[in-house]
């Protein structure tokens, strides 16, 4: 699968009082890094442009592994990679990393369900293969 990369930097909101990146802030950052992944990969069809149609998706589970501290300034990359694409679900890996230092590891279930909320969508197979 091929690998998208996300370059951003950690600003004085990102941070607590000591400089150190928030524990949630790393599910901002990687949010940001999918949303320009499916930007980059269907320069045609924004999130809202899928949203008026009638689909969005949600994150349905996230497993996050803290490594190291990221720092107020730090020039951060978040590599985001589909693992895994099923009918109604996509999986991906997620590092967020200074330099060759991990920061974060995350794992992030999304799952494809109508604008209304009330129910499962076929994970559309155009964003699939513009994603692999």
């Amino acid at each position: 699968m091929r690998e998208f990369i996300y370059r951003t930097r950690v600003y004085y909101s990102d941070t607590d009082c000591g400089g150190i990146v928030y524990h949630a802030k790393y599910l901002d950052f990687a949010e940001h890094a999918r949303t320009e992944m499916l930007r980059q990969a269907l320069p045609d069809k924004c999130q809202r442009e899928m949203r008026d149609g009638g689909l969005i998706f949600v994150v349905k589970s996230i497993s996050i592994d803290y490594k190291k501290p990221g720092l107020l300034d730090d020039e951060i990359v978040v590599y985001t990679k589909l693992e895994k694409a099923e009918r109604f679900s996509a999986v991906f890996s997620q590092s967020i990393r200074r330099g060759d230092e991990d920061l974060a590891v995350l794992s992030v279930k999304v799952a494809s369900v109508s604008f209304d909320g009330k129910k499962l969508t076929l994970l559309p197979k155009e964003v699939v293969e513009a994603l692999s």
